[in-house]
């Protein structure tokens, strides 16, 4: 019989909705603090989301929006830069505990570490993003609650490529049919697809209509008692909330299916 050991979580979207009210607004006070008076407005940064990684998604708007404007220090280095004041920004609202966990994170963790479930992550964005978000929303000692963090500029190739949730993996001296992954985004579950992961999705607004038709489950959220989880696709039987039996399950009924194809 399959065993899970360990769950791997993507961060932005995943265990808080940062993107809208987090770094979508950092990245704009970035440019005003520049002299640029670009606006990446909630409907802009919806198109910005289908590249993954800031200095990326930073390129990316220059080459479709504004191909004319040309650094003198190169594009590069522009889009470091301007990612470096960025996350400076986006550090100071997590401080400020201003970028809440998604209904049910907080509570599905402590129950997974209850479980003896091993916990993980593997994110495109910075080492710096998820431990600032970590200590600010759980406690300075939820760090040591994950056996590996993987994040950033860590692996080569990001999101949809595999390779942030294989460095995940093998870091913790995991196997695919071992593990089940979170993910909020098309690109997301591409990437944890392509390393052969059982995924659960929790949507946000920017990711309801991506493609999720090979995710094990699709919620609207993991739900808390009295919060029930709206199932958008799958089946989570009677469970009304994420919890480890459902996960067990899900996990056990899609081992023995064969999922992911």
């Amino acid at each position: 019989m399959p065993q899970l050991k360990a769950l791997l979580f993507d961060v932005d979207g995943t265990l808080a909705d940062t993107e809208r009210d987090g770094h979508r607004p950092a990245f704009n006070k970035a440019f005003r603090e520049a002299g640029l008076d670009w606006d990446w407005t909630v409907e802009l940064y919806a198109d910005l989301l289908t590249v993954t990684g800031g200095k990326e998604r930073i390129c990316y708007f220059l080459e479709k929006y504004l191909p004319g404007f040309a650094p003198e220090e190169g594009m590069a280095e522009f889009a470091a830069r301007m990612h470096k004041r960025k996350t400076h920004f986006y550090l100071q609202m997590l401080q400020a505990g201003e970028i809440p966990l998604r209904t049910g994170v907080a509570r599905l963790l402590n129950e997974a570490r209850t479980a003896g479930l091993r916990l993980g992550i593997a994110t495109t964005t910075t080492p710096e993003n998820v431990t600032y978000l970590l200590k600010a929303t759980l406690g300075g000692a939820s760090v040591g609650w994950f056996d590996c963090i993987a994040a950033g500029d860590i692996v080569p190739a990001k999101k949809p490529a595999p390779d942030i949730y294989l460095y995940a993996m093998d870091m913790m001296g995991l196997k695919a049919e071992e593990c089940l992954a979170f993910e909020d985004s098309e690109n997301g579950i591409r990437s944890s697809l392509a390393a052969n992961l059982k995924t659960v999705v929790t949507v946000n607004d920017y990711t309801r209509g991506h493609d999720f038709s090979r995710a094990v489950l699709v919620l609207d959220q993991f739900g808390e008692p009295g919060m029930p989880f709206t199932v958008l696709s799958g089946d989570a039987d009677a469970y009304t909330c994420v919890t480890v039996p459902l996960l067990q399950q899900l996990f056990i009924q899609n081992s023995l299916s064969g999922q992911p194809d």
